[in-house]
C-alpha cells in the first residue's frame, strides 16, 4: 500500500495539472488556428482548414504592427528592470547579511512593508509627472524596479547567509576592497539564486499589466499584456484572432519557465538551510 500511494497521488496531481494548466492552453492554441465562424463555437471540434498562418499574419499586422511593437517595449522594460533588480537587490541582500547593525532591524521592517503594502497608484503618478518620469519608459523601468525589490533582496539575503563568512575574511586578509569582495568573490557564488530571481522577475515584468496600464499609456508605450487589453474590443468577435494573440503573448514567458523550472526551485530552496 505504502508503494502504490505516491503513485495514486502522482497520478491525481497530473491530472489537476492537465485540467488547469494544459487543456485552457490546448484550447486556445485550437481555437487560434480555425476560421471566424468556427473559431465563434468556443469548442474541441478540429477545424476544416487550419489558420495558423494566416491568423498569424493578420494579428502581427494588425493597428500597423502593434504587437511588434509591444513586444520591443516589454523586452526593453523587463531587461533593465532586471539587470537593475539583480545588482541593487544582491548589493542590499550582502549587507543586511552581513553586516549586523541597529540599522538593520529597520531595514528589514521596510523590506517587509515594501512586500505587503499595495502601490499607491495616485500618488505613484503624481511624483512621477513631477519628475518628468510619467508616459516613459524610464519611469516604467523604476516602478517595476521599485514594486519587485523586496521580494529579490529577501531571496538574496536568505540565499547569502548559507555562503561562509571566511570567504570574506580571506579576501580581506588578501588587501580586497569591499566592493571587490562582492563583484569578485561572493557575486560568482550567487548564480543559483541570480538564475531564480531573473526567471522569476522576467515573466512576472513581462506579463504585468496593471502597471503599464496606469504609468504608461499611450498607443505608442503599449505592452503585450495591454495589445490584449486592446485586441478584445478590436476582435471581440473574431476569437481566433483574439485567441492568436493571446497564443502569442502566452508563449515566450511559457517556454521561459519550462526551461528554468528546476533553477527556480532550486534558487528558491537553496537560503531555506540557513538564515
Amino acid at each position: 500500500m505504502r508503494r502504490v500511494r505516491p503513485i495514486i497521488v502522482g497520478c491525481l496531481s497530473l491530472a489537476v495539472a492537465a485540467v488547469v494548466f494544459v487543456i485552457p492552453f490546448l484550447f486556445i492554441a485550437l481555437q487560434a488556428v480555425k476560421s471566424r465562424s468556427e473559431a465563434s463555437r468556443l469548442n474541441f471540434q478540429l477545424p476544416q482548414d487550419w489558420l495558423l498562418w494566416d491568423n498569424l499574419v493578420a494579428v502581427v499586422e494588425a493597428r500597423n504592427y502593434q504587437l511588434l511593437l509591444a513586444y520591443f517595449n516589454s523586452t526593453i522594460i523587463t531587461l533593465f528592470s532586471v539587470t537593475i533588480l539583480v545588482v541593487l537587490s544582491a548589493m542590499v541582500g550582502y549587507v543586511m547579511q552581513r553586516r549586523r547593525s541597529r540599522w538593520n532591524s529597520i531595514a528589514q521592517g521596510a523590506v517587509l512593508i515594501g512586500l505587503m503594502m499595495p502601490p499607491a497608484v495616485v500618488p505613484t503618478i503624481g511624483l512621477l509627472q513631477s519628475i518628468g518620469l510619467f508616459k516613459t519608459m524610464t519611469g516604467m523601468v523604476l516602478i517595476q524596479v521599485a514594486y519587485n525589490l523586496s521580494f529579490s533582496t529577501l531571496l538574496y539575503r536568505s540565499f547569502i547567509g548559507t555562503i561562509p563568512r571566511d570567504l570574506d575574511e580571506a579576501a580581506l586578509i588578501d588587501g580586497a576592497k569591499p566592493w571587490q569582495i562582492f563583484f569578485r568573490v561572493v557575486m560568482p557564488l550567487l548564480k543559483p539564486v541570480t538564475v531564480t530571481n531573473i526567471v522569476v522577475q522576467s515573466i512576472a515584468i513581462f506579463n504585468d499589466f496593471t502597471n503599464p496600464l496606469y504609468y504608461l499609456p499611450g498607443r505608442e508605450n503599449v505592452t503585450v499584456q495591454l495589445t490584449l487589453f486592446n485586441f478584445q474590443s478590436m476582435y471581440s468577435s473574431q476569437y481566433n484572432l483574439l485567441f492568436m494573440n493571446i497564443l502569442l503573448v502566452t508563449i515566450p514567458p511559457l517556454i521561459v519557465f519550462i526551461f528554468f523550472n528546476r533553477q527556480i526551485v532550486a534558487g528558491m530552496t537553496a537560503g531555506g538551510v540557513k538564515g
